[in-house]
């Protein structure tokens, strides 16, 4: 969408807020305050999920929230601690420190950082294009391995069992060998709480199952003596409160960071885009992704500054302030508000909380975030694209994530490539009793024209194709009977030509001129194809005027000079 990164005038920070009116004001509390009953369990379990304590998770939370709402535009949409990126970055931490360590907090708390620089320049660059990388399939197909992760990583939880070490594959053989062994009370809880969520979702997702299911669960725990039973809690919950710092790690593990950075931002970057345009603050007005990159780096700083890791866009939290009335980043900052206050002065409410409890939330998160639907679509509709969906988690799930996240970004890319740049030759034909030249076909009654031949490709010319297309069309004028006199190139297909194209059409040219064939140019519509023919020096063995508006014109000026 080439709009969607227009420069708009407006507030330097608080954007989001500039249209607040009183009359806002009950509906933006509301759905603030929805919106802390549905983050308060998730970001505690996805903290858990990245090997961090509850407390880091709402510090990200409100990091999230904080700096989205000062530097960001999208009036819905909610920052904070997200299931999607924090299996990636904690894998790639863990191979540097162990979890739950000061040395590994300090690690995500740089990874924060970066990440955050890299957010801010790719809005100060325009870089949104960048949110484009990732086609629906490998997006598909990483959320499907990402899922995997997830319920891998929380089975042992859910069971009662040590969590093993090792690849998931490993891991999900461990657990079903050792099932025999689960702790029957966190798998109820576990399960209870799945249920609950799942049950509460289907009704309608403004009612916070999480929230619910954690409560009732915890009341189990301390009713039943559960702990006593094997049933693990979270413990104690510091409820101090964030303080500025900066990481202190060596320059060269920032280095080392930089590259899981670059990843995390990319998926950030594809996470923010989708969210934004799927929640537009103005259905009348295209989404600014890059200001809303800014207010993403701006949270991901603040979590940086204040001891938390990453954070990113969270459609699901986005759609709850949406639809409940929310209508600016008010929603956003008052949740934020109750978190901390919950933070300060009710931090020991959550020390039983049942780490099981935890586990089902980040069940439900994973089953959720499996597109089943568009994976059946994918499958029935283009089935070489539902074989890039299986590479893609495949991939995620058998390598070390972030080296399948990387291999899914690159899938991408190549599908990209492929795409763009596998069009064949095409022989046209002129339609009978008209002037139009179309492509050949069946249902296309063709006025015989022995004496020329039209062929075009319908896609960038470019090293990938290069070499073909000059055999293809080579092949086109020996197999015609009789030879052609003139040879049209209908090029409105052609967007681009690069510089081994460039040398491939000049030897094209000058082996039809020798074999006494015409060459015609027709259609060369894009600025930068026709950029290419001046640059390479194209023109200087193809006259000037041999270029057309159209294909009638190059026949009727050269069909009878040839």
């Amino acid at each position: 969408m080439a709009n969607d990164h227009a420069p708009r005038a407006g507030w330097p920070i608080f954007r989001s807020l500039a249209n607040f009116q009183p009359g806002n004001l009950p509906g933006d509390l509301i759905a603030g305050l929805t919106l802390a009953a549905i983050a308060i369990p998730e970001q505690m379990a996805t903290a858990r999920l990245g090997g961090f304590s509850p407390q880091i998770g709402f510090f990200a939370f409100m990091a999230g929230s904080l700096g989205f709402a000062m530097f960001g535009a999208n009036r819905f949409l909610s920052c904070g601690a997200d299931s999607t990126i924090t299996p990636i970055f904690a894998g790639g931490l863990a191979l540097m420190a162990t979890a739950g360590t000061p040395d590994y907090q300090s690690l995500a708390m740089a990874l924060a950082l970066l990440v955050g620089a890299i957010m801010v320049a790719g809005s100060l660059f325009k870089l949104g294009w960048i949110a484009n990388l990732l086609s629906t399939p490998v997006t598909v197909g990483f959320l499907a391995g990402i899922s995997v992760h997830i319920l891998v990583s929380q089975l042992s939880g859910v069971l009662g069992l040590a969590s093993p070490d090792g690849p998931t594959l490993y891991k999900l053989g461990v657990l079903a060998s050792e099932f025999d062994k689960a702790n029957p009370y966190t798998l109820v809880i576990g399960l209870g709480v799945l249920a609950l969520v799942a049950g509460c979702e289907k009704i309608s997702a403004r009612i916070p199952g999480a929230l619910i299911g954690l409560v009732a669960a915890t009341i189990a725990v301390i009713a039943g003596h559960l702990e006593a039973k094997g049933v693990k809690v979270v413990g104690t919950v510091p409820g101090t409160l964030p303080t500025p710092s900066l990481p202190d790690i060596a320059p060269e593990r920032w280095v080392k960071l930089s590259s899981l950075a670059i990843l995390i931002a990319v998926v950030v970057m594809v996470q923010t885009a989708a969210t934004t345009r799927s929640f537009l603050s103005d259905p009348d007005k295209p989404a600014d992704v890059d200001r809303d990159f800014l207010g993403a780096g701006a949270g991901s700083l603040i979590a940086g500054l204040f001891g938390a890791f990453p954070v990113n866009a969270s459609p699901p939290r986005t759609g709850i302030v949406s639809e409940t009335g929310g209508r600016t980043q008010v929603a956003g900052l008052f949740a934020a508000a109750i978190v901390l206050a919950l933070l300060a002065f009710g931090a020991t409410l959550l020390q039983h909380v049942p780490d099981a409890a935890l586990g089902g939330v980040l069940l439900f998160v994973a089953l959720r975030i499996i597109r089943a639907r568009q994976i059946a679509m994918i499958f029935r509709q283009s089935f070489y694209e539902f074989l890039l969906v299986v590479a893609t988690a495949a991939a995620i799930i058998v390598l070390p994530i972030e080296q399948g996240v990387a291999v899914g970004i690159a899938l991408s890319l190549l599908h990209g490539i492929w795409t763009t740049t596998r069009g064949r030759l095409v022989q046209f034909v002129q339609v009978r009793g008209t002037t139009i030249w179309w492509p050949a076909g069946r249902n296309v009654a063709a006025e015989p024209r022995p004496d020329i031949a039209v062929v075009g490709l319908q896609a960038p010319l470019s090293f990938l194709n290069a070499a073909s297309f000059h055999s293809d069309v080579l092949k086109v004028v020996s197999a015609s009977t009789p030879k052609p006199k003139l040879l049209v190139i209908e090029a409105s297909g052609v967007v681009e030509i690069d510089f081994t194209a460039a040398q491939a059409l000049h030897d094209l040219f000058r082996e039809c001129r020798d074999d006494g064939v015409t060459v015609a140019i027709a259609r060369l519509e894009s600025t930068r194809a026709q950029d290419a023919f001046e640059r390479f020096g194209l023109y200087e063995i193809l006259p000037r005027d041999h270029v057309f508006h159209s294909v009638y014109e190059a026949v009727h000026a050269l069909g009878g000079q040839a």
